[in-house]
């Protein structure tokens, strides 16, 4: 049986939170009405301006390179000739990859090629390299998935500006229509013979082109999903590549990663515990001497309690030390150390928390450990003032998702602890999400994928 969603409420917000929450309608009006001309909106125009500009002559000259190639390919130019093409495709594709990571923001990995030395090894590592003929398919299909971002910019930002600019252009931009009266007019818009250059047909216009231009970042964007899945696809790494260079990196981090537990236990032990251990036993040494000497009851007492500090102390070290590396409380499963996560932590979570499956332990613990360095970016970082913590779990994945009302802008990648944390995450084949757009809410998204050899069994 699932266990019932546990739900803790937290507390009501702050006038500060508020205020920040009355003033989020207001932000993100002013951020949907900049978006068509913001940076990044402008970025994507221009790719897709410049995208077919490299894809129909590039696909024009890499057919031509294997047409003449594959006519002379039982002479000594042919080989040579083909060997060219798919040079020329790789610089394509390498032009290609770095247009889409400058402009669309989505950097493509570079396919790892083969060499060898020698003029006819170089020869033979073109011919036989599978990504040198994957980027000349690329070549050759790019025109195809580069034009309908190009019609896509011509729809929201061509025709959507001139018909928001349509009650003033309309007076220069017209034709000339002549009425059966011998009439002349001048008739700036005409569909389906309405006119649309009166008041109030031409405010029709004015919103379907105010609607056109707000609507054109995404346009542009949906329409260039083929594009960039292409070249994902056909430039990028292959599956069995990508794969390799996973477990590459994902090897060296863990190995990083336990190297930097054990220097940081050895720390904690030995700047922490063992100097209060061995102040503990200079104590106790001095509490004998005084017991030999007879000395005062008052100052016997003194280092008797510091002393006992001391011990206090180093067993409250050593009980963070070992919470640092296994938290008790996850021997009760991961909704309990979740709960005594949230309830430790100096701003209100709210924790939901549905687990049909309980994973193992070395999920459990990263889980943990995520939500607790989430929880702590939002408290460092962030700047908010309540957070919620849910995870869900099933017979095949992990879910955690961590939410926050701070200020945003959280990007994976950029020198933050997100980084780290999805090194961790990627050892177990588990992936990172981040939404955290300028002025918040953020919301990380942590999915870990159960073992094929693991046998879930309900939680509990």
């Amino acid at each position: 049986m699932p266990r019932p969603t546990r739900t803790t409420a937290a507390p009501p917000a702050p006038p500060a939170t508020a205020a920040r929450t009355a003033t989020r309608p207001v932000r993100r009006a002013r951020a949907a009405l900049a978006a068509p001309f913001a940076p990044r909106a402008l970025a994507a125009l221009l790719h897709a301006l410049v995208a077919p500009v490299l894809a129909l002559p590039g696909a024009v000259l890499v057919l031509v390179g294997l047409g003449v190639g594959a006519v002379l390919s039982w002479t000594a130019l042919g080989p040579w000739l083909l060997a060219l093409t798919v040079r020329g495709a790789l610089a394509l594709g390498d032009l290609q990859r770095a247009l889409a990571g400058r402009l669309s923001g989505e950097p493509v990995e570079a396919a790892g090629r083969r060499s060898a030395p020698g003029v006819f090894g170089w020869r033979r590592a073109l011919l036989g390299d599978p990504a040198g003929w994957r980027a000349v398919a690329a070549a050759l299909l790019a025109p195809f998935t580069a034009l309908p971002p190009l019609l896509a910019v011509t729809l929201g930002y061509v025709y959507g500006v001139l018909a928001l600019a349509h009650p003033v252009l309309r007076h220069w931009n017209y034709f000339t229509v002549h009425d059966r009266d011998g009439t002349v007019r001048h008739v700036g818009l005409l569909i389906h013979g309405v006119e649309f250059d009166s008041w109030p047909r031409w405010t029709a216009v004015v919103a379907a082109g105010a609607l056109l231009v707000l609507l054109a970042p995404r346009l542009v964007r949906w329409a260039g999903a083929p594009h960039r899945l292409l070249l994902r696809a056909l430039l990028g790494p292959s599956a069995a590549d990508a794969r390799i260079r996973t477990l590459e990196e994902t090897r060296a981090h863990a190995v990083e990663d336990a190297a930097a537990t054990l220097r940081r236990i050895e720390r904690d032990l030995h700047d922490g515990t063992q100097a209060r251990l061995v102040g503990l036993g200079m104590q106790l040494t001095l509490i004998r001497e005084l017991l030999t000497r007879d000395a005062d009851r008052d100052r016997l007492l003194a280092t008797v309690t510091h002393a006992q500090d001391n011990a206090t102390r180093a067993i409250a070290d050593l009980r963070h030390l070992v919470r640092g590396i296994h938290p008790p409380a996850l021997d009760e499963g991961l909704e309990t150390a979740l709960a005594t996560l949230a309830a430790d932590a100096p701003l209100p979570v709210a924790l939901r928390a549905r687990i049909s499956h309980r994973p193992s332990p070395a999920l459990e613990s990263l889980a943990y450990f995520c939500a607790a360095e989430l929880l702590a970016n939002a408290v460092k970082h962030s700047g908010a003032a309540e957070a919620a913590v849910e995870v869900r779990g099933d017979d095949r994945a992990l879910r955690l998702s961590v939410r926050d009302d701070g200020r945003g802008g959280a990007v994976i990648g950029a020198g933050s602890g997100l980084t780290g944390l999805l090194g961790r995450i990627r050892t177990v084949d588990g992936t990172l999400t981040c939404d955290s757009p300028p002025g918040g809410p953020t919301v990380a998204v942590v999915h870990l994928p159960y073992p094929t050899a693991y046998e879930a069994h309900p939680a509990g």
